[in-house]
């Protein structure tokens, strides 16, 4: 029985009725980072201590029906979620004293369940994203011609009335280019197209990028500055989807530094990635914020749409990519772009159902 049970994945510990462990396999060892031999003799207390044990040792019936299911999550010897089981033994035997806690770790269910729900919200953006565009796109259209014909209709009027007015429809350009933008914004998060590869030097696309966003930078009394090394590999990328995530970043950079600032461009390179990290000197981002950063919607700034880094997330991982961010509050915040070189490229698949793989074993 006990090579039985160190063969199995779920954890079973045998408590006595003072909470103390008489037994445990294996697997329990792992899920709870401790040494079976170690274990044996020590309070139960020891490695789950946020359960009320002396009550349910003592067959408090309520305690019992409470923890006949429960999940908790630990952080040693990883942070993981674990599902436990608690059953006294006299459930089986009146005569007998203690309780069988069997583990299970449910972390693959739970970011299962992260997963689909991201699905979901993608599906109802997508719906929505659609409406958006069919419902707003045409009238803005319409908008900006009437805007422009307007516009060659100032002409005929005194110096002093048509430049008010001007102003006026400059105002109304903009902003209906700020909705179009967002409507954009919306098309690009939903309808992803694949990536068409080619092999080009990554500062040449950075340099396109800034170029690009140059009066904006001005505009904001922000100076870059860009490290980059004698040798670099060109990256085997989409030059128009990584321009894309290049300007979200960089936008974001330089609005988080409203009064002014530094932003640094370090290009670098090892075996596996071509790298490139942007550090700026603004605000930060709370330890509460930054868990959501690449979440549909939400966003700190009061006319963001939230999809900035969303894309930027998409875009990197449909190159096979990862992105990281590092913030501290007050300092500034550094996000970094990892791109495989071509040879270690890799595509992640799925894992076929249990059944098929036994099947194809038979």
């Amino acid at each position: 029985m006990e090579t039985i049970f160190n063969a199995i994945q779920e954890g079973i510990v045998v408590l006595s009725a003072e909470g103390t462990i008489l037994y445990a396999n294996r697997s329990a060892g792992s899920l709870l980072g401790f040494r079976v031999e170690d274990a044996e003799g020590r309070s139960i207390e020891s490695y789950l201590g946020d359960v009320d044990w002396d009550r349910i040792m003592e067959l408090d019936e309520t305690e019992w029906s409470r923890l006949v299911n429960r999940e908790i999550e630990i952080t040693y010897p990883r942070r993981r979620f674990l599902n436990f089981y608690l059953v006294p033994l006299s459930a089986a035997d009146p005569d007998e004293e203690g309780a069988v806690l069997i583990l299970r770790d449910v972390t693959r269910d739970r970011e299962d369940q992260a997963s689909t729900l991201e699905s979901e919200k993608l599906s109802a953006l997508t719906l929505l994203a659609a409406g958006v565009a069919h419902e707003i796109g045409n009238p803005l259209n319409s908008l900006t011609i009437h805007l422009q014909l307007l516009d060659q209709e100032l002409e005929g009027l005194p110096a002093e009335t048509r430049d008010h007015l001007r102003e006026l429809v400059a105002v109304s350009h903009e902003e209906v280019s700020r909705l179009d933008q967002i409507i954009n914004q919306f098309l690009r998060a939903i309808r992803p197209a694949e990536p068409s590869f080619k092999r080009v030097p990554l500062s040449d696309v950075l340099a396109e990028t800034l170029t690009f966003l140059g009066p904006e930078i001005k505009g904001r009394d922000v100076l870059v500055e860009v490290d980059k090394p004698d040798e670099l590999p060109d990256a085997h990328i989409d030059p128009a989807q990584i321009k894309q995530a290049f300007y979200n970043i960089i936008r974001n950079a330089i609005q988080a530094m409203a009064d002014g600032g530094l932003l640094k461009i370090r290009l670098s390179h090892n075996d596996r990635f071509v790298g490139v990290a942007f550090t700026d000197s603004g605000r930060g981002i709370s330890p509460d914020d930054i868990g959501h950063l690449f979440e549909p919607y939400h966003t700190t700034k009061s006319d963001g749409t939230g999809l900035g880094l969303m894309i930027v997330q998409r875009i990197v991982r449909d190159h096979g990519g990862e992105v990281e961010v590092r913030s501290e509050p007050g300092v500034g915040t550094t996000v970094s772009i990892f791109l495989p070189l071509d040879e270690r490229r890799i595509r992640m698949l799925k894992a076929p159902p249990r059944e098929e793989v036994i099947q194809n074993d038979e």
